[in-house]
């Protein structure tokens, strides 16, 4: 087993205290936005050799030994990589509105760039690396996010909603709430949805103006119920982005709002943005994000157009299994990851790891033991460990004296 120290991200949208009060350290001053918990090669967790105390990154260690560190499942489905990453995510702001693609339209896409001699770190280049990134988040705080298109009849009655508020002000109802209307009239559902994204997406100054009307509307006292959640969005997005096509975006998609312990899972083509909250958040080792707004950053409109998945969709919620062995686990249909949840009591009885190759292990609350035939490791509030495929089978322990509810999430491949 293998202590390792992660890689924390200062992204401008992180919260400046709240990772910092879950691990039970000084804070930095500086937004903290993810903490990266793996192996991917930007910023990949340093692991500090048992016995002579040297450190070395992950990645490199597991390539040494691919098969000892991963298991030969694991290799033969995913490489020579450890297939997940786990973050702790600390929302202070919305991050943008984006779209992960496909297995195969992010091998071609890394392919086609790296053929053209778009530069790795190019600001104008969609596909970091050649795999997909299928996600999901547990929220560990009541978590806000924007997930999947909504039942187009339910964006219907909000824009009804809109059109009357505006109907009410002095400027009256904008072009676009009646062209949205129309576009999510057809009898496709999923190319209602595409007409309207698109003419959002592509509308510029005009969707930028309109925009403002809507917003203005809706600030002079207009009532927001029944849409209260949704429409504060409308208002708040515009207060960070001010005319930003993913302002009304918004209100296409799902709304979620997430208790701690809740969990949802987003597949390849799934338009999101997460707003505010802490959790936990796993995906398949990847850096491949297709941005459609509320972001200074590239927007690609056209590959955007190509990855979206248009077809409306229930909010997908992720509830964990409880196994024979007592192990509460969160499922995501993905092969590459799956999520632990660990509990234990003072004096509790141990909790077999699941394990299916190599895991990671992070604390957020009180001291677990790790305990495997090849070794043992104590880690505290804030620490975390790389277990190899080899080391498995682990049982984590309350660790004996210790007065606190331990907490620690175990991170998988789905196999």
């Amino acid at each position: 087993m293998y202590e390792i120290e992660n890689v924390l991200r200062d992204y401008a949208w992180g919260s400046t205290t709240a990772i910092a009060a879950l691990l039970g350290r000084p804070e930095s001053g500086r937004p903290e936005a993810e903490l990266w918990i793996g192996a991917h090669p930007d910023s990949p967790s340093t692991a500090r050799v048992p016995g002579d105390g040297a450190t070395t990154a992950l990645d490199a260690l597991i390539s040494r030994d691919p098969g000892h560190f991963l298991g030969a499942d694991s290799v033969a489905r995913f490489g020579p990589r450890l297939p997940f990453l786990a973050k702790i995510l600390a929302a202070a702001q919305p991050l943008s509105l984006q779209v992960h693609p496909s297995l195969e339209q992010a091998r071609a896409g890394f392919a086609r760039e790296n053929a053209e001699g778009v530069p790795a770190g190019a600001p104008n280049r969609n596909y970091r690396d050649d795999n997909h990134k299928p996600e999901m988040i547990l929220a560990l705080t009541p978590f806000e996010a924007l997930c999947g298109f909504r039942p187009v009849a339910e964006t219907r009655e909000i824009l009804a909603h809109v059109a009357a508020a505006c109907g009410s002000s002095e400027a009256g109802v904008p072009a676009l709430v009646g062209e949205l209307q129309e576009d999510l009239g057809a009898s496709d559902e999923g190319q209602g949805l595409r007409k309207a994204f698109e003419r959002l997406i592509t509308g510029g100054r005009s969707v930028a103006e309109d925009t403002a009307l809507v917003v203005a509307a809706l600030l002079s006292e207009a009532a927001l119920a029944p849409h209260e959640a949704e429409l504060k969005t409308v208002i708040s997005l515009n207060e960070k982005y001010p005319g930003d096509p993913g302002v009304l975006i918004s209100l296409l998609l799902n709304r979620v709002s997430l208790a701690p312990g809740e969990a949802v899972y987003l597949p390849a083509g799934n338009v999101h943005a997460y707003l505010h909250g802490l959790g936990v958040e796993v995906m398949a080792s990847s850096d491949n994000v297709l941005r459609g707004g509320l972001t200074p950053k590239f927007v690609d409109v056209p590959e955007l157009l190509r990855t979206v998945d248009f077809q409306p969709v229930a909010v997908p919620m992720l509830a964990a299994e409880r196994t024979a062995l007592d192990q509460e686990v969160f499922r995501p249909p993905f092969e590459e990851f799956q999520l632990q949840r660990i509990e234990l009591a003072p004096g509790a009885a141990p909790v077999p790891l699941a394990q299916s190759g190599a895991a990671v292990v992070i604390v957020v609350a009180g001291e677990i033991y790790l305990d495997s035939p090849k070794g043992d490791l104590q880690l505290s509030r804030g620490g975390s460990a790389f277990l190899p495929a080899a080391e498995a089978p682990v049982n984590v322990h309350p660790v004996a004296g210790c007065t606190e509810q331990a907490l620690a999430f175990a991170v998988t491949t789905g196999l």
